[in-house]
């Protein structure tokens, strides 16, 4: 076990220190380039398609569709994550979140705007994602049944035993000897019935309540973060200059580069947000639009959400309240629940408690959400669904329970080996959501809401859009 465990390590640094990380960033540039900055010139058509509604009862909203995909996205690295980013490279970490953000928005808007031209129906819904897109645009089921297991795996198994176990491990501040007691398999049956109700209830129940939890767990954390960030301003420019003090530092980034501010910071930027790997265009696909390109701008709102929004939270309360030290052991977790305590006192670790339980929780759904498409991808039969239902379930109760490092650290590597697939999808079939782009912004400059017509630009190969 303790050779396995030594080569999951090698594998992950390989893949999120080198590889993947480079190979995100220049897809990110390249679509950033390619469509325009599209993320940002369009963004105030993102806000305006976002507040459209279904057009057909049963179905799903763009908003929804967005709240799925927070949900998966946003998780405890929002918190845990964006302190030890700057606790270990240093407060210019911010910076590089930031860009990261803004490239990434490129990515999400490719990928998810090719999961909406190569949706499938399901029932008064839609499904699909890259292991649609890679059959219908490459021919390939068999690459696509690949990456729907790695999925799967990944966020099913892997990632959903986690915040399982964030959720229970959230509560040992409260509970003498946490470990020995009945309080994890107590909390692992509270979290799997409730895991029960939505998996079974179907994936427009989880498109409910994703609705309602994700905005309610968002703006109550931003409004914390605000409360501290104006009981702080005054230290405010000083933080600032220090973000950018150190984000261009050249000499202390080349020094240490694999510890570097650099990064520390694109890495949390590029897998806190997801964008290019392949996870969020399940969501995507989902919701009921008249134009594909819509839901495509739709999903750059999440990532700028997950990022600029609760990150930069994260990071605020962190650096305005001046109880971290760069290098020093507090970090993660119980720095932020400290940060919030010297403005609130106990309050504030309750209130963090509370939010680590919230982010864990949407991050359960959403990612089941994910990995239910690539089971219908997989196969449509019953019995085989109930079964996955029935193990996804079982993970949760497990997870909240135990500290499955190992496993998760499999999870890292397999997910790392489904960006890559998709990575290469992207790449690939680009070209066609540079057309379906084109479409939209000549129908706009026509004066027009943008309907698709796959046919219209040349898109044979999907049953939806004739």
């Amino acid at each position: 076990m303790k050779q396995f465990t030594e080569v999951l390590n090698i594998a992950n640094e390989f893949l999120y220190s080198k590889f993947l990380i480079i190979l995100l960033i220049i897809v990110g540039v390249y679509f950033t380039i390619r469509t325009g900055f599209v993320q940002i010139r369009l963004f105030p058509d993102s806000l305006r398609v976002v507040r459209e509604k279904s057009h057909e009862e049963g179905s799903l909203s763009s908003f929804q569709a967005l709240m799925i995909a927070t949900a998966s996205r946003v998780g405890t690295g929002n918190i845990a994550g964006v302190s030890t980013a700057i606790v270990m490279g240093g407060p210019g970490a911010l910076l590089w979140m930031w860009i990261m953000a803004v490239i990434g928005g490129a990515s999400a808007f490719i990928e998810s705007t090719l999961a909406q031209v190569y949706k499938e129906r399901d029932g008064k819904i839609f499904k699909g994602g890259p292991a649609y897109y890679i059959q219908r645009a490459l021919g390939a089921r068999w690459l696509g049944i690949i990456f729907s297991i790695l999925l799967i795996l990944t966020f099913a198994f892997g990632f959903n035993g986690l915040q399982s176990y964030n959720i229970s491990s959230a509560f040992e501040y409260y509970v003498p000897n946490f470990a020995q007691s009945n309080v994890p398999m107590v909390i692992g049956i509270i979290l799997a019935v409730g895991a029960a109700v939505l998996f079974f209830g179907g994936t427009h129940k989880i498109g409910r309540v994703s609705s309602v939890l994700v905005p309610i767990m968002a703006v109550l954390y931003i409004i914390i973060g605000l409360i501290i960030f104006f009981a702080n301003i005054t230290y405010l420019p000083q933080a600032m200059k220090e973000v950018a003090a150190a984000a261009f530092d050249w000499d202390s980034i080349f020094g240490g580069f694999a510890g570097s501010c650099v990064v520390l910071g694109i890495k949390r930027g590029l897998f806190s947000n997801e964008a290019g790997m392949g996870s969020a265009p399940n969501a995507a696909a989902a919701a009921n639009v008249s134009h594909p390109a819509k839901q495509g701008l739709v999903q750059v709102l999440s990532v700028f959400i997950d990022t600029l929004l609760l990150c930069s939270t994260t990071a605020f309360i962190v650096l305005l309240t001046n109880q971290y030290t760069v290098g020093g052991e507090l970090n993660g977790i119980p720095l932020v629940q400290q940060s919030v305590a010297s403005v609130f006192g106990s309050a504030g670790i309750h209130f963090v408690t509370v939010a680590i339980c919230l982010f864990a929780f949407t991050s359960l759904i959403g990612n089941y959400f994910y990995a239910e498409a690539n089971i219908k991808f997989i196969s449509e039969n019953k019995i085989f669904m109930f079964i996955f239902r029935i193990l996804a379930i079982l993970m949760i109760f497990v997870g909240a329970q135990n500290d499955l490092e190992t496993a998760w650290g499999l999870a890292d590597v397999i997910m790392g080996c489904m960006a890559t697939v998709n990575i290469i999808a992207i790449i690939l079939l680009g070209g066609i959501a540079l057309k379906v782009l084109k479409d939209y912004q000549e129908q706009k400059a026509q004066g027009l809401d943008p309907v698709f017509k796959a046919e219209k630009i040349g898109i044979h190969n999907t049953d939806l859009w004739k």
